[in-house]
């Protein structure tokens, strides 16, 4: 059967809402995916979830920085 304990008990679907709403706030958000992500205290599955977020933010902010030197220097070679 499913243990369910420890950091093994299933995230309430009130606490989804809580961890969503926390999410939509810019500095906030960032702060709580790091306490979730590396934090012992927190259950498995959004520790998990908290891990995928940020490994997502920094693939887009790599793709972002390549886009933008792209652009930049597009931008460049065309003035000169």
């Amino acid at each position: 059967m499913y243990n369910q304990s420890g950091n093994e008990t299933p995230v309430s679907v009130g606490d989804w809402i809580v961890t969503i709403l926390l999410m939509c706030i810019p500095c906030v958000g960032l702060i709580m995916l790091f306490v979730w992500a590396f934090s012992g205290s927190t259950p498995a599955s959004k520790a998990n979830w908290a891990k995928a977020q940020l490994i997502w933010m920094l693939i887009f902010i790599v793709i972002s920085i390549i886009m933008y030197s792209v652009l930049g220097a597009s931008i460049l070679a065309s003035l000169r």
